[in-house]
C-alpha cells in the first residue's frame, strides 16, 4: 500500500487547489500508474480475438524490419 503525505495549497476561502507531494511519493505514484497501465493492457490483449505470436519470434520480426 502506498502511503503519501500530501500538503495542499488552499484559495482564500480554504478550497483545495493544488496539492504538493515530496518527490518520492511523486516517483511511487508515477511507478504504480505505469504498471496499472500495463495491466490494463495486458488484459485488454488477452480479451482480444486478434492472433499473437511468441515474444521471441516478434523479436525476431522486429529485429529484420531494423536491419531492411
Amino acid at each position: 500500500m502506498l502511503t503519501i503525505d500530501p500538503k495542499f495549497i488552499t484559495d482564500q476561502s480554504g478550497k483545495k487547489i493544488s496539492v504538493v507531494l515530496p518527490i518520492k511519493d511523486f516517483e511511487a505514484m508515477m511507478e504504480q500508474l505505469d504498471e496499472l497501465e500495463d495491466i490494463r493492457l495486458y488484459d485488454e490483449a488477452k480479451k482480444s480475438d486478434e492472433p499473437s505470436i511468441p515474444i521471441d519470434e516478434a523479436f525476431e520480426m522486429i529485429e529484420s524490419l531494423r536491419k531492411g
